[in-house]
């Protein structure tokens, strides 16, 4: 009969994916071999009905498994988990990340059924060590947690707590430890990242970290930042991404929508107007820059004229890589009681908006063909530039390596690589 070996399951955002990473190796050290570990999302109620979906499953799958249900969804509504005939233990978003917890749950001698404290009341962040997301081409630091602000269509807040930042000694040696294991390029992580610094000392930017990082670890050849809120970066990190070319020139905006009432109904910070002229200062100092952004389709009162300035939004900001979320009601936010959007428009819209996004990925790629670009490889034959496009590769390649490639074309999904290295230019930018 062979031993039990854990299970973890993430659903959710990279962050969630990082902190699992984190999970398994304390779990490893712990020397639990029999749990099911179910990472939560609580971004929607699809989200918590997926989540309890997956957990239903694991049970069925892993009958002599001990099930731990954790993440956003679990913090919001412990009971809500608790309650379910498949979970024994519930944790909380700070729990999971203490090495105390995964010490308590290998003693069988303890009963504790949900360990989940109140949220709110940190005043600190765990920053747990990890190599990885299941591949040596990348690493995430986490670098921020938690949220100060409040959406009117998010739950997030309450389930991450108000902002907390790791301080930048920290970053910046868990990236030179990562760096002397090799990784070639470090992604900086978190939930508000452009929050970053404000709850510490001398209330230090994300640009300061930024910078910090640049000078402090030379050996580094690629670092790049995940999710931000355009409207927060401050003037340092705005140079060091137009100017400095080990800043991977690729940004992923927290956007939402682009017309302005919506805007104001979602309680965000910014204007469509400012969205454009923050994609039109970094595109002119930057050209190669390439976009990503979250856009809300069918938010509360959502007229079809307020979704047709979301639609011009992303040729006006010439964004790439969409995420598109069709929007559902998450009981306990403000929106949850505006008047609702049919939910066939709502369908509709984010057919629309994922269309306009298949259309400008095939026009980023075409504008590839015949392009050298330096491509960190995450797979033998599958790598990404620069900018995150996908490139696909006809020899195997080292994974975790940075590769010189000329772009001969493009299918779907990806942009197609005929050479590696031979006849490249010095610069291939």
């Amino acid at each position: 009969m062979t031993a039990p070996i854990p299970v973890f399951e993430t659903l959710g955002c990279r962050l969630n994916a990082y902190e699992t990473e984190a999970m398994r190796g304390q779990a490893d050290q712990a020397g639990l071999s029999d749990v099911v570990v179910v990472n939560t999302c609580a971004v929607t109620a699809e989200a918590v009905r997926q989540a309890k979906q997956k957990i239903r499953r694991m049970r069925r799958e892993n009958p002599d498994h001990k099930i731990v249900v954790t993440g956003c969804a679990a913090q919001v509504n412990p009971k809500e988990f608790a309650a379910m005939d498949e979970v024994d233990i519930v944790l909380g978003n700070h729990e999971k990340l203490d090495p105390k917890s995964w010490v308590n749950l290998a003693d069988t001698s303890r009963n504790d059924r949900v360990l989940v404290q109140d949220i709110m009341t940190r005043k600190t962040t765990n920053a747990p060590l990890i190599d990885g997301l299941g591949t040596r081409a990348r690493a995430y630091v986490q670098v921020q947690n938690g949220c100060d602000h409040r959406c009117t269509f998010c739950i997030i807040p309450y389930g991450r707590g108000n902002s907390r930042s790791v301080t930048a000694e920290t970053v910046v040696e868990q990236i030179k430890r990562l760096t002397g294991k090799g990784f070639n390029e470090v992604v900086l992580t978190g939930v508000d990242m452009t929050s970053w610094g404000a709850d510490l000392p001398d209330a230090p930017r994300l640009g300061d970290l930024v910078s910090k990082i640049l000078k402090q670890v030379p050996d580094l050849p690629r670092l790049r930042i995940s999710s931000i809120d355009s409207i927060e970066a401050d003037p340092a990190l705005i140079e060091a991404f137009c100017h400095h070319p080990r800043l991977m020139p690729h940004l992923h905006l927290s956007l939402q929508a682009g017309d302005d009432m919506v805007l104001k109904r979602m309680k965000r910070r910014h204007l469509r107007d400012d969205a454009i002229a923050f994609c039109q200062t970094i595109k002119s100092a930057r050209p190669e820059t390439v976009f990503g952004a979250d856009i809300i389709a069918g938010f509360p009162t959502e007229t079809e004229a307020m979704f047709e300035n979301s639609l011009k939004l992303v040729t006006q900001c010439d964004l790439t890589w969409l995420h598109v979320f069709p929007y559902s009601i998450r009981q306990g936010t403000p929106a949850a009681k505006m008047p609702q959007v049919d939910r066939t428009v709502i369908k509709e819209r984010a057919a629309r908006l994922r269309a306009l996004g298949v259309e400008q990925v095939r026009q980023h790629f075409e504008a590839q063909k015949g392009a050298w670009h330096t491509i960190l490889m995450e797979a033998p034959r599958k790598g990404r530039t620069e900018s995150f496009a996908p490139v696909a590769f006809a020899t195997d390649q080292r994974v975790g390596q940075i590769v010189t490639a000329r772009i001969s074309g493009h299918d779907e999904t990806s942009l197609i690589a005929s050479d590696n290295g031979q006849n490249a230019p010095a610069d291939p930018l």
